[in-house]
């Protein structure tokens, strides 16, 4: 699940609104400082929703935030868009069968004993450092 972010600022200072997201607002130095935060945010706003019992809202299309007004206006004012994934840790593990050459499966095995991890922990982490860098 994608959330569309709303984001205006300058160097130095940028700031995130979530429409579909009442309240949820992110901030950083950097546009990539923004959107890890972002994704923090994101996070932990559906967190805070569920445990209140309320249903998570249906993210908008782009196209549908390009199509308001407030919006629309906000973009001609120099705001951009930006999507921001929904990365959350359920508490349960879910088995996944992958295929992996043979020499890449021995670099992550010896990359992951190097950080004390396992392969899934490895695996994990480096996935989540790619989504939280973005595209």
């Amino acid at each position: 699940m994608r959330y569309v972010a709303l984001v205006d600022g300058k160097k130095g200072a940028y700031g995130a609104v979530f429409p579909d997201l009442p309240g949820c607002t992110s901030a950083g130095k950097t546009l990539m400082e923004l959107y890890r935060n972002a994704i923090e945010a994101v996070r932990l706003w559906v967190e805070d929703a569920e445990a209140d019992g309320e249903k998570l809202p249906r993210p908008h299309s782009l196209d549908a935030f390009k199509a308001d007004s407030e919006i629309a206006a906000a973009l001609a004012r120099g705001a951009a868009l930006m999507v921001v994934p929904l990365v959350r840790d359920v508490g349960r593990s879910a088995k996944a069968n992958v295929s992996l050459d043979t020499g890449m499966l021995e670099a992550i095995d010896e990359e992951a004993a190097a950080h004390g991890l396992s392969r899934s922990a490895f695996i994990v982490s480096a996935a989540l450092e790619k989504i939280r860098r973005g595209s």
